[in-house]
């Protein structure tokens, strides 16, 4: 057995800490090939091992200094560790600051009697090297472990928070106002209609709407038929729920400006997230210009197609989805990553402790289930039109048949119902009065008509006009409770 750095029977071996006046620490590169290894296989796996480890920087260990080698009950120490069956051939691994780990298959006698390595050796070159015994075997640990750890984080996903605003002690009861509705409804479809001519009515609409000419516009215009001033509120839906919930804010006091008539909300997925954020932010300058507010299957508790898309950990980091989405959103249809990250359950729930919405405040909330049936795989939505010089043709996107797939994913990862992007307990408002109807919507059905209609069936128009009447008389139980 010959000293350290030298060679044994014809082989050349890189010294770990270099012996002489250079004092020169090996190559990276050659941190494997110029060094014999007692079991190749065992080699083989090493470095196939550190290969992958470069690709996942969670699981890379930082080396060098001297607070990593504070951990190390004897930091100056070669400590080995056998990588052949029978354990006489150890490999020593020795990491420096500043160079990657080099291995020996020099014997614990040949290493301590080595005078080049302890000759050469000063405390400060001691006290910075950090030794390890099986660096390599480490890094692999901790690199599958990150990867069940993130598996096991993906395969979670929003279970926990799913339904979260229901488990909340602090939160107040919800009443159902289904069979009221299904009342209103069967009215409206007989020609009667209670709307008061004495308010105004803003639709806000959701996320994405701006690239959705026809968004709201059959509502409006039937509203309009019938003698009602029905606005929809112009706010860039792509943006943060606080930025949009000043817009509102503006857009209710210039509504309200020399008419003397309040306003009744009616607020459409994301559109009654900013809506009630404007009525919890600033209900002292709009409390006497408001009469209620309806949320439109919006993800008041948090989505967790949202919260999915952007947790941290996942697997999906790998790929950097925050990253893509921030293009798509930012580049692509110039919003802002934020009104996403405003429908994730961490902002949700944070932002609700700090803004509830208003008691005194007149709310329904409005839940659906979207049909999972192949028919409903098939369905299209009429989102605009194209103009020609003698006609006019719609144009269709197959919003009802993704609306679809997305309610069956979420029913079978997590086992609710939903729309297809919000699910139905987090669509319910505390302290609301509640609709759930039997029929199956999707989430796009409110403000997109689908070419596949029932005609017996209430359109969206109707449907809206329902839940406002409805709302009109939370809003004057309210005022008699108040009295």
């Amino acid at each position: 057995m010959g000293e350290a750095g030298q060679s044994r029977e014809g082989e050349s071996i890189t010294p770990l800490l270099g012996g002489g006046t250079e004092n020169k620490v090996a190559a990276p590169p050659q941190q494997f090939n110029s060094l014999p290894v007692p079991n190749e296989n065992a080699s083989y796996i090493n470095q196939a091992t550190s290969y992958l480890g470069s690709y996942f920087s969670h699981s890379s260990v930082e080396y060098g200094g001297k607070d990593s080698c504070k951990s190390l009950s004897h930091p100056h120490e070669l400590l080995r560790s056998t990588s052949g069956g029978d354990g006489d051939s150890p490999v020593s691994v020795c990491v420096s600051p500043g160079a990657r780990c080099s291995t020996s298959s020099e014997s614990p006698t040949s290493a301590a009697n080595s005078p080049s390595a302890e000759s050469t050796e000063t405390p400060s070159q001691a006290s910075n090297a950090i030794v390890t015994s099986n660096w390599l075997g480490l890094s692999g640990t901790s690199m599958f472990q990150g990867l069940i750890d993130r598996a096991l984080r993906t395969v979670r996903g929003s279970a926990d928070d799913i339904g979260w605003l229901q488990h909340d002690a602090e939160m107040p009861p919800a009443e159902d106002g289904t069979d009221r509705f299904n009342k209103i409804l069967e009215d409206i479809g007989h020609g009667v209609h209670r709307l008061p001519n004495t308010v105004l009515y803003l639709l806000v609409p959701g996320l994405f709407s701006n690239h959705g000419p026809l968004y709201f516009v059959d509502t409006k215009t039937k509203f309009s038929k019938m003698g009602l001033a029905c606005h929809i509120a112009k706010i860039h839906s792509e943006s943060s729920v606080e930025k949009n919930a000043r817009e509102i804010k503006e857009y209710i006091e210039e509504l309200c400006w020399g008419s003397n008539k309040k306003v009744l909300l009616l607020g459409h997925s994301k559109g009654g997230i900013d809506a009630a954020a404007a009525l919890s932010l600033y209900w002292p300058d709009l409390k006497d210009k408001v009469a209620g507010l309806v949320l439109a299957q919006s993800p008041y508790g948090g989505s967790p197609i949202a919260t999915d898309i952007l947790r941290e950990g996942q697997l999906g980091g790998y790929v950097n989805m925050r990253k893509i989405m921030e293009i798509m959103i930012f580049k692509v249809i110039k919003g802002d990553i934020q009104a996403l990250e405003d429908l994730t359950y961490e902002r949700r729930k944070q932002f609700l402790k700090n803004h509830p919405l208003p008691q005194e405040l007149a709310t329904v909330s409005f839940l659906t289930e979207a049909s999972i049936s192949p028919a409903a795989l098939a369905t299209f939505s009429h989102v605009a039109q194209a103009e020609l010089p003698l006609t006019k043709l719609p144009v269709v996107m197959p919003l009802g048949a993704a609306m679809a797939a997305c309610a069956q994913l979420l029913q079978v990862r997590y086992g609710e119902k939903s729309d297809g992007l919000v699910t139905c307990c987090d669509a319910e408002v505390p302290g609301s009065v509640v609709v759930r109807p039997k029929r199956k919507l999707d989430h796009a059905w409110m403000v997109y008509s689908s070419l596949n209609e029932a005609p017996l069936e209430a359109d969206a128009a109707q449907v809206c006009e329902a839940l406002l009447t409805l709302l009109v008389q939370v809003e004057e139980e309210k005022q008699r409770q108040l009295d």
